[in-house]
């Protein structure tokens, strides 16, 4: 898609949304099953599903990316996704865009082998690659507004509510998964 199409598509939705703020509230939904060992198939959309899989030291068989690695693809292509459109809006040129993401994350909380260490990421860290023909105050501008407005790094540096349930065998346990901020 062409820059002016991207401005388009996008006015035309920020013309809605401000026209009708009810229409801003998106809901996105996934689902997955486990397939084998630890190999899982996730289903987006109407998209082929997404395999994913753990590294061979981890117990997996290696045919696709691991949950982990998908926060850090999730994003590297949010903050890229996000530069193109706040670029398209405001006419900024772009030539290219790349974002390289590293997550630091200690095993031993996810293998319950120290209580103190968290399961997950311990830190996250990227390096965002601009090409762009604009000055650097425009750039700048570019960069503050998408670190501002990426949904991806907003989840991941606000605490945000997380809820879930379990059932088994067709029965609700009585023990609902809230994860509170």
């Amino acid at each position: 898609m062409s820059q002016n199409a991207l401005k388009q598509a996008l006015e035309r939705t920020i013309g809605v949304v401000s026209n009708d703020p009810a229409k801003a509230r998106l809901l996105f939904r996934t689902r997955s099953r486990l397939l084998d060992g630890v190999r899982c198939s996730a289903e987006v959309r109407d998209f082929p599903p997404i395999v994913v899989d753990e590294p061979a030291e981890l117990g997996g068989s290696n045919a696709g990316p691991n949950p982990v690695e998908l926060v850090l693809v999730a994003l590297a292509t949010c903050q890229e996704i996000m530069y193109a459109a706040y670029a398209a809006v405001l006419g900024i040129p772009l030539e290219a865009v790349e974002v390289n993401v590293k997550g630091e994350l200690d095993v031993r909380g996810l293998f319950g082998l120290d209580e103190s260490v968290p399961a997950g990421y311990r830190k996250v860290s990227f390096e965002t690659v601009i090409k762009s023909p604009a000055d650097l105050a425009t750039i700048r501008d570019l960069v503050a507004r998408v670190e501002a407005h990426c949904p991806v790094l907003d989840t991941l540096i606000r605490p945000v509510e997380v809820a879930g349930t379990v059932t088994v065998n067709g029965t609700l346990l009585n023990t609902p998964v809230n994860h509170a901020v």
